[in-house]
């Protein structure tokens, strides 16, 4: 599967159409994250294990 056929989904913490905002796509084994403002730049790609670990982190801070 390529990049342009993954479904992408906004963060709930969006601040409208001028805020700072991520998408984020998921496949069984990776998670990828995009700028919402800027679709064409680089994409960033994560295992599953690594995402977890993230999420995991930034939920204690």
């Amino acid at each position: 599967m390529s990049t342009s056929e993954l479904i992408w989904h906004k963060s709930s913490y969006s601040s409208g159409s001028e805020g700072d905002c991520v998408e984020v796509a998921t496949r069984p084994d990776t998670v990828h994250v995009r700028d919402s403002k800027d679709k064409q730049r680089a994409q960033l790609a994560f295992s599953s294990t690594e995402w977890a670990s993230f999420v995991a982190y930034t939920a204690q801070r």
